[in-house]
């Protein structure tokens, strides 16, 4: 993986914000109405979605996999928890 492949975090909250106008996928847009219905500033649970993401673009950049929507989503269910930093 060369430097120039890695996502930087402006592009993952980019990425999220193109999650949301598009409604796809819709677990992120419940997400952020969760999160900011808790009491979570939105910026901050945009950023949150964009760990969860980073989770995916990290793995799919490391491994040459797929994109695995199902961790995601459950990823997502974890927050503002971020049990996938137990794993580093």
């Amino acid at each position: 993986m060369q430097d120039d492949d890695i996502m930087t975090g402006e592009m993952l909250v980019e990425a999220v914000e193109n999650q949301l106008a598009d409604g796809n996928p819709i677990k992120v847009k419940e997400t952020l109405m969760r999160l900011v219905m808790t009491g979570t500033p939105r910026e901050e649970a945009i950023e949150m979605i964009a760990c969860a993401l980073s989770v995916e673009v990290f793995d799919v950049a490391k491994n040459e996999g797929e994109f695995n929507l199902k961790r995601y989503s459950e990823n997502l269910d974890a927050l503002p928890e971020m049990p996938w930093e137990a794993d580093v």
